[in-house]
């Protein structure tokens, strides 16, 4: 596939590496009905068809943010 083709993407939001991943993750997806069955089981192996699912977690309340608590003085 190197070489065969050229791409152009405008990304918003994110930083450079979830923007890369995105494009990475929508050419994957794009090429999936050009490409025979057994390209795209070794794109599903190599892990270009999987989506990264990892969020920010939440801050919760009575700490300082999502994992870190207050300073605790015990006096």
């Amino acid at each position: 596939m190197l070489g065969k083709v050229d791409v152009e993407a405008n990304v918003e939001g994110g930083g450079p590496s979830g923007q890369a991943g995105a494009i990475r993750w929508g050419i994957a997806m794009s090429l999936r009905s050009f490409v025979d069955q057994e390209m795209i089981e070794s794109m599903r192996l190599a892990g270009l068809l999987t989506r990264d699912y990892r969020r920010r977690e939440r801050k919760k309340y009575g700490q300082e943010g999502a994992r870190r608590k207050y300073t605790w003085k015990k006096r």
